[in-house]
């Protein structure tokens, strides 16, 4: 078991392009037009997690592209998964998937992508602030959430506080690869997909797409054959985390944490939550493939994924 001072705080000396306080999302209020928010990647923030014994849908911080440095107020254990961005304590390399102690006065320096876009990082017991309709997820077109409810990114002289003093380090054996390249991803079918026509269907399925440079948290657009859809005018409809909207332009837009909750476009169907997960890791330019799955096989490895963090 490692100790440390309750308390403990780490400041931001430099803010970086994006990073932000995330949990696993805020659900039950899309109702109110409110979207669920959470990490991109709920796989890795749950790894990183595991590794200080918190619970998974503890609060921690998601780091895109790297540029962050974070100057430790006391001595902390801390847990890092997801990406490499290169992190380093002072001079030391931070393999994604431990965790280490930072003492008083060290820094620890995300730089760039090596691997992947999005690293977390994981605090004792998660990071101390105020819910948001029942979530610190950080959600800055809505303007909820982080540390100060408003959703914002971290800013220069932030202080992201552990909310417990102590925590019971785990090891992982054998780290998981948050971007899997090559492998499919997941893809349950419905919503509109009978209303495309056959070759768009095969090209769907069995031609590879690129990630555009037009990805935020909102949705990742993706490149590649022209996918044709018979469908007219539709009326606006719940879009589920995951959601695959073909626009008039034949190019998909995969729909993530941050998107509308309704939308008005044909959809292939939904990426499972794995798959998102694996979305959210890749950088632009990227090749990946879909595979479909029936909303049964989804649920399982979905379930199984939560059962390696009991």
């Amino acid at each position: 078991m490692a100790q440390e001072t309750a308390g403990g705080a780490l400041v931001v000396t430099q803010a970086g392009p994006q990073a932000l306080v995330q949990d696993q999302g805020r659900f039950g209020v899309r109702h109110l037009g409110v979207t669920q928010g959470g990490a991109l990647d709920w796989v890795s923030l749950g790894w990183a997690n595991w590794l200080l014994g918190n619970a998974p849908t503890a609060a921690g911080l998601e780091v895109a592209v790297g540029g962050l440095t974070l100057e430790a107020q006391s001595r902390l254990t801390l847990a890092l998964a997801g990406a490499d961005l290169g992190a380093r304590l002072d001079d030391t390399p931070i393999a994604p998937y431990t965790h280490f102690v930072i003492e008083a006065g060290q820094q620890l320096v995300f730089e760039r992508p090596r691997h992947g876009l999005r690293a977390y990082l994981a605090l004792p017991g998660g990071i101390a602030a105020t819910p948001v309709m029942g979530s610190l997820a950080s959600v800055m077109r809505e303007q909820l959430g982080g540390l100060d409810g408003q959703g914002r990114a971290l800013a220069k002289g932030d202080r992201l506080v552990a909310r417990h003093a102590e925590c019971r380090t785990r090891r992982l054996d054998t780290p998981p690869d948050p971007v899997a390249a090559g492998a499919p991803l997941a893809l349950v079918t419905g919503a509109q997909i009978a209303h495309f026509d056959g070759s768009s269907l095969f090209d769907a399925f069995n031609r590879a797409w690129q990630v555009d440079s037009r990805a935020d948290r909102m949705g990742v657009r993706l490149t590649g054959p022209v996918l044709r859809c018979r469908l007219g005018g539709m009326i606006s409809e719940g879009i589920p985390l995951g959601a695959v909207q073909v626009p008039p332009d034949g190019q998909p837009i995969v729909l993530l944490n941050d998107r509308q909750t309704v939308g008005g476009y044909p959809r292939l169907g939904a990426l499972s939550p794995l798959a998102c997960a694996r979305l959210a890791q890749c950088q632009p330019g990227d090749s990946v493939r879909f595979s479909a799955v029936t909303p049964q096989r989804a649920r399982r490895d979905y379930l199984a994924q939560l059962a390696r963090w009991q």
